[in-house]
């Protein structure tokens, strides 16, 4: 009975110790928010990256989204919400997310990991269309390639980056960066949050 109760005690010890460091990971992460939120900037450049998007749409263009890893999950998650739905019933609206694991590893395999993004965009981008583009560090060389294609295409180019924005941050028409932290899932929430942003308002925007 006494090794029961000292086992039972070990761990709600345990438990309490994992309940505090998860509250602080979640207080980290309402500071970033915050620290977003105060800033003026990041509403205008939501406003206006949703307007290109908008105005690409109702001219018959279409949105490609990219990114690596966590970033590649939001691109596509941004992609199906217009093909699909988000909150309103609409029609559906055209978005695409690069990634198809058979032209992806043939890319690497052929040309190499930095072009997989870029020669999809060579292939089906058009002049009027909208990159999303998203990378944590702003500095993703298969991003960066893919927003030199779209820029040879005539197309926009909507940034998600965090830390300092790196080298996408002169690259894009409308940047919108996380601020910095020290890890790039804080800056994967506050992207998460900006694309439902966009999808909202593309979707009031259809209308």
């Amino acid at each position: 009975m006494a090794e029961n109760t000292s086992a039972t005690r070990a761990t709600y010890a345990s438990f309490l110790f994992l309940s505090k460091d998860y509250a602080a990971t979640v207080k980290e992460a309402q500071e970033v928010l915050n620290t977003f939120l105060s800033d003026e900037k990041n509403f205008r450049a939501i406003d206006n990256a949703a307007e290109i998007m908008i105005a690409s749409i109702k001219n018959g263009g279409k949105i490609l989204s990219c990114g690596n890893g966590g970033s590649m999950c939001d691109a596509m998650h941004f992609a199906e919400e217009l093909t699909g739905k988000f909150r309103n019933e609409r029609p559906a609206l055209p978005a695409i997310a690069i990634s198809d694991p058979t032209h992806i590893s043939c890319t690497a395999n052929d040309y190499g990991y930095e072009y997989i993004f870029s020669r999809y965009i060579e292939a089906l981008g058009r002049p009027g269309d909208v990159l999303l583009a998203i990378s944590t560090s702003g500095n993703s060389e298969s991003i960066l390639q893919a927003i030199i294609a779209a820029k040879n295409m005539q197309m926009k180019v909507v940034g998600l980056t965090g830390k300092t924005g790196g080298k996408m941050a002169s690259l894009c028409d409308v940047e919108i960066r996380a601020p910095e932290s020290q890890y790039s899932d804080r800056a994967q929430e506050i992207h998460i949050k900006v694309i439902h942003a966009l999808i909202d308002t593309i979707e009031c925007g259809m209308h």
